[in-house]
């Protein structure tokens, strides 16, 4: 038998890959990038806390002793307070603007408020000054200086404020009780509880806010906000 070559062997050609487009870089979009969100402005009366809630036991059982000469001195200022903001109320609607004068004097009376009714309540623990200079006292208060008012807000102020009003009232009643407590827990522990001071001192920001809304010390409504 004869030998048959073999046929030679077909080289092997490797798999062809489907051939893919290049991928072409984005194109920048025509339409404008959306607007950053912008944190909300902070109320321009705000609280400071910077009580330690430590309280001496024997100031405490004196408590409603020692301050009645600053709640005479506090209806005195409040009555003054009164003709100063109708002062300010007037110059605003002429002007459009608290005048810089006005606007310290009163922002010095509601702080002196704040440092009168922190001690009263047992918010605090010092023997308030009988003046609202700032950082005179663990719990303060801080107030923006003037700035322009719209004049159809300040014309209808006292109208506008109203819910405001029944709302401090609310938180007034809340205050007194929260106050109360205290003195007895301050008695037992020599101390304030926190959440005790959070809550009445939430209310005494609100007493604040509303009351430099009708002072005409700024048109931003008071805020229920939980910051200080």
């Amino acid at each position: 038998m004869s030998d048959v070559p073999a046929a030679p062997d077909e080289p092997t050609q490797p798999p062809v890959e489907p051939h893919e487009p290049p991928v072409e870089p984005p194109q920048p979009s025509d339409e404008p990038p959306p607007p950053s969100v912008e944190p909300p402005r902070r109320h321009p009366i705000r609280l400071v806390d910077n009580d330690d809630l430590r309280r001496q036991r024997l100031k405490v059982l004196a408590r409603w002793i020692l301050v009645w000469p600053h709640l005479i001195w506090l209806a005195l200022y409040a009555t003054v307070a009164m003709v100063m903001g109708l002062v300010n109320w007037v110059m605003t609607l002429i002007k459009g603007r608290p005048p810089e004068r006005v606007h310290r004097w009163l922002v010095r009376f509601v702080r002196y408020s704040i440092y009168v009714y922190a001690y009263l309540y047992l918010f605090a623990n010092p023997y308030p000054p009988f003046h609202g200079e700032p950082g005179s006292y663990p719990i303060d208060i801080e107030i923006e200086g003037p700035e322009p008012q719209r004049r159809l807000i300040t014309a209808f102020r006292i109208i506008i404020a109203i819910p405001a009003l029944i709302l401090n009232w609310v938180f007034g009643q809340v205050v007194q009780i929260v106050g109360l407590l205290a003195w007895f827990v301050a008695l037992a522990l020599g101390r304030t509880p926190r959440g005790m001071e959070n809550l009445g001192l939430y209310c005494l920001r609100y007493q604040a806010q509303t009351w430099g809304y009708l002072l005409i010390l700024t048109d931003r409504y008071p805020s229920l906000a939980a910051e200080t």
